[in-house]
């Protein structure tokens, strides 16, 4: 799933494509196969060293027992981060094949997904959208570090501040790069990101969404571009989303998978810039340079 294409003497590191357990006909995904798309059996031994990833997308059953009218969002992203470097696979329900493809490609994580033959198509077009973006590597942007003891409780804080779109490193130990440094001190998680965005100022958060609670966002970049992210893991689009990132940049382009579509009502002033996007599907990735 990850590849290096050597050209002229030169490595070049080819993006991760999420992967199928398929065990139907070879013909309807051969096509993927020759696009680089990973496919294997599905099998106990095949799944044995992989972590096992929760479906990705609102979970009604939560909401409805809930004391909040938040949407309770299923998503992977603070997985990815935790265990770095490892493999996944997901047993995908029928509908939800294109975000989890989505949400893999986004992470660049080594992701299986087992589907319903169903929603062979809708992987496809992730596959077909993501095959058009431009190459962008780039290195995580995090505002804090958060000191992760492996703990369960620390698991449900990681996933919350990525809930929140609290942009963190996960550590092993505090990292004097950073002006923050947290640990899992702390029972409820609800009250534990609410402290760290205390912490941070929200002028000293690198991003912020209005607009929606189940649009999540993975920020990468360097001193001279970024790339940001946008997961959509609600049923239905998302229209007139407005993004706040630190920094001003002189250029945009935002890639969609129904085709790129200008920025709206941009603004750059004091050290950020905002911009609208007029709709979001499933998943869109915005190019920014400095």
């Amino acid at each position: 799933m990850l590849y290096w294409l050597r050209l002229r003497n030169r490595f070049y590191l080819l993006a991760v494509l999420p992967g199928l357990f398929w065990s139907g006909p070879q013909e309807p995904v051969s096509a993927l196969r020759k696009a680089g798309v990973p496919i294997a059996p599905f099998s106990t031994e095949a799944q044995h060293s992989r972590i096992q990833l929760t479906p990705p997308g609102i979970d009604r059953k939560v909401m409805v027992a809930s004391a909040t009218t938040a949407p309770w969002v299923n998503a992977n992203g603070w997985n990815f981060r935790r265990n770095a470097g490892r493999e996944f696979w997901c047993d995908v329900p029928s509908g939800a094949a294109k975000l989890a493809a989505a949400e893999a490609y986004a992470y660049q994580a080594k992701v299986m997904l087992k589907i319903a033959p169903s929603d062979l198509d809708p992987f496809q077009e992730i596959i077909k959208f993501v095959q058009t973006l431009p190459d962008r590597t780039l290195p995580d942007i995090a505002d804090f570090g958060f000191v992760d003891d492996g703990s369960d409780r620390a698991g449900e804080i990681l996933n919350l501040l990525t809930r929140r779109n609290l942009l963190y490193k996960v550590l092993r130990a505090p990292d004097p790069q950073f002006r923050l440094n947290v640990t899992a001190d702390s029972d409820d998680p609800y009250l534990f990101a609410a402290k760290v965005r205390e912490k941070l100022t929200d002028n000293g958060r690198s991003l912020r969404i209005y607009g929606s609670e189940v649009v999540l966002c993975r920020l990468t970049g360097n001193a001279s571009q970024i790339r940001l992210h946008l997961l959509n893991y609600g049923r239905n689009r998302v229209d007139g989303l407005r993004v706040r990132l630190r920094g001003s940049f002189k250029n945009a382009k935002l890639y969609g998978i129904t085709g790129p579509k200008d920025l709206q009502d941009w603004a750059s002033a004091d050290g950020f810039t905002e911009f609208s996007i007029p709709e979001l599907g499933t998943y869109a990735v915005v190019d920014l340079t400095r």
